[in-house]
């Protein structure tokens, strides 16, 4: 049944009535108590108090469900600007719903396929197979005719909720309201584009909820892989398929993290992590689409079919991957591609001006960014610690990173750093491969499996590589054959008393470019620290451990709010 209009109303304002309460309790901590001299009050407790807000909305989305689960989901992962208490308690936010009673999922079906369910299917199994909160899944039988054209004669059909697109348009509209508020505050607007970031989800929640759009990315999808024995893809019943009705092939095999039936079926959990791990880096760096949600519930690893005159010890350990669910699916632009690939130069050459262009043009840096603080904070950041190897940063003292790291604290929250859609998606994404991986072999390296891809980029983009040594030794040259007119410009002016220097004022930019600085590093060196520790972990467990640990001090010091807010 969808929902009345009375029902839609009091969705809205349960959806603000939260947002109100709590932005008022955001404004009276954050900016109202350290304007009267209460900032070490206000600080007490913050830990806390961004737990239990999570912790509230958590029960809200699963309460309301609809799109309100994936805005969950969604803010879980925005680690650049939201803090970790908030995202860490979020992100075990799962479709937490309970499944519409068939007679309801019949009646939507036969509307959207405009015939009764017994003539579009032979059969449909009335217990679903998966309940989400957007739609949910059941097993059927095709007809002899549509099996006969599809190829395949075990199906599973998703069905949307009913409803649920009068839901999603509610919370969209609650939601981008909200944002509005949001861009009032002025230590809200400088650090995030809150309007921008709903568009974001707005548009990938417009095409989750388009069994079209999925259906079209799984063929898309196929076909990057059609000659890859290593993958395969359902195949689409188009026949069954609407906006609201999706058909697949039944694929259903072992889950990928199910590493007892993987080695019951003579499969090396081992070998699954590392081809699990090319075939994705695959996605993202040869093709540029990449499966976005790559959980263990939407890859399974498929035997092959066993050859019935060998015994059982002589079977060939033949499989491959099984991807399904494309309704989230990521691309790497151009732009972005060769955004990363000048990351990777200027990193490797420890060119802290380079690594910050390189970063505006990932897109990650907001237009208000003073880039003349970030790259001072860069070249602070090589001179102290890239000269040296991986070697030299095993024997460093574990204490001293975390001096460096409190140090150069409280970087993210002051910066107008908000990452693009698509670098998200793919920093999530790597997330997901580092976790499913770790599963299946403790000794996972994941910079073992990405490194041949960020030489094979770099190589690739030799002549654009060029061309950016030719405009850095360009603007060189224009600079140097500039100065001393410069020079001689600021002289006139100094004697003629047409500059005047201001030291306090000068003091107060110094120390607000030393702040700012200290975040960005704190970011930076968090990444390092990890890698590191992930590098290392190989040759000494423990030393390795110690220094990821160590990381999470200077993720903590750049995510966590700043305390000099101001409205």
């Amino acid at each position: 049944m969808s929902p009345t209009a009375k029902s839609l109303r009091n969705r809205y304002r349960r959806i603000l009535r939260f947002a109100a309460l709590h932005l008022v309790q955001v404004w009276w901590f954050e900016l109202f108590l350290p304007r009267i001299g209460l900032a070490r009050l206000a600080a007490m407790g913050r830990a806390r108090r961004m737990r239990r807000l999570a912790q509230r909305f958590h029960r809200l989305a699963v309460d309301l469900g609809g799109l309100m689960i994936k805005v969950g989901q969604f803010l879980s992962s925005r680690l650049d600007v939201l803090p970790p208490e908030i995202t860490k308690e979020l992100e075990g936010l799962q479709d937490e719903v309970s499944p519409v009673a068939f007679a309801e999922i019949r009646a939507a079906a036969e509307e959207e396929l405009e015939v009764p369910l017994e003539r579009a299917y032979a059969s449909v199994d009335p217990d679903p197979l998966a309940a989400a909160s957007l739609g949910q899944a059941h097993r059927a039988v095709p007809s002899a005719e549509d099996a006969e054209v599809a190829g395949f004669d075990a199906a599973v059909v998703k069905i949307q909720r009913p409803g649920i697109g009068e839901i999603v348009d509610v919370d969209l509209a609650a939601l981008r309201r909200v944002s509005r508020w949001l861009a009032r505050i002025r230590l809200v607007s400088n650090r995030v584009d809150a309007p921008a970031l709903v568009e974001e989800f707005a548009t990938t929640s417009m095409e989750e909820i388009d069994y079209l759009n999925e259906a079209a990315n799984a063929e898309r999808f196929a076909a990057n892989f059609g000659e890859d024995p290593r993958v395969t893809v359902p195949d689409v019943m188009w026949e069954r398929t609407t906006r609201r009705v999706l058909t697949l092939e039944d694929v259903t095999a072992i889950k990928i993290n199910d590493v007892e039936r993987l080695r019951a079926e003579g499969i090396d959990p081992t070998t699954v992590a590392t081809e699990f791990a090319n075939v994705m880096f695959d996605q993202i760096f040869v093709h540029g689409f990449f499966h976005a949600d790559p959980h263990p519930g939407n890859i399974f690893v498929t035997p092959a079919p066993r050859e019935q005159q060998l015994p059982a010890e002589e079977q060939p350990a033949r499989w491959h991957l099984t991807f399904i669910d494309f309704g989230m699916m990521g691309e790497i632009p151009d732009t972005l591609r060769d955004g990363l690939r000048r990351v990777f130069i200027a990193a490797a050459s420890r060119d802290g001006k380079g690594l910050v262009d390189a970063i505006q043009e990932v897109g990650v840096l907001l237009p208000s960014a003073d880039t003349a603080e970030l790259e001072r904070a860069m070249t602070q950041l090589f001179a102290r610690f890239g000269g040296m190897g991986f070697a030299e940063l095993k024997e460093v003292d574990p204490r001293e990173f975390r001096d460096f790291a409190k140090e150069f604290g409280d970087l993210v929250r002051s910066l107008p750093f908000q990452l693009p859609e698509n670098f998200l998606l793919m920093l999530r994404t790597v997330s997901l491969i580092s976790g499913v991986c770790s599963t299946l072999d403790s000794r996972f390296n994941l910079w073992d499996a990405i490194e041949p891809y960020a030489e094979q980029l770099i190589r690739d983009q030799g002549r654009p590589a060029v061309q950016d040594a030719a405009r850095q030794a360009a603007a060189t040259v224009t600079t140097a054959l500039r100065l001393p007119g410069r020079l001689s410009d600021v002289v006139d002016r100094i004697e003629d008393g047409r500059i005047a220097v201001r030291t306090p004022d000068l003091d107060r930019r110094t120390a607000a470019l030393e702040r700012v600085g200290r975040r960005l590093v704190s970011a930076v060196l968090f990444t390092g620290l990890l890698v590191t520790g992930t590098l290392l972990r190989s040759e000494d467990g423990v030393l390795g451990s110690v220094i990821m640990a160590a990381s999470l001090i200077p993720l903590l010091h750049a995510v966590s709010p700043s305390r000099r807010g101001r409205i």
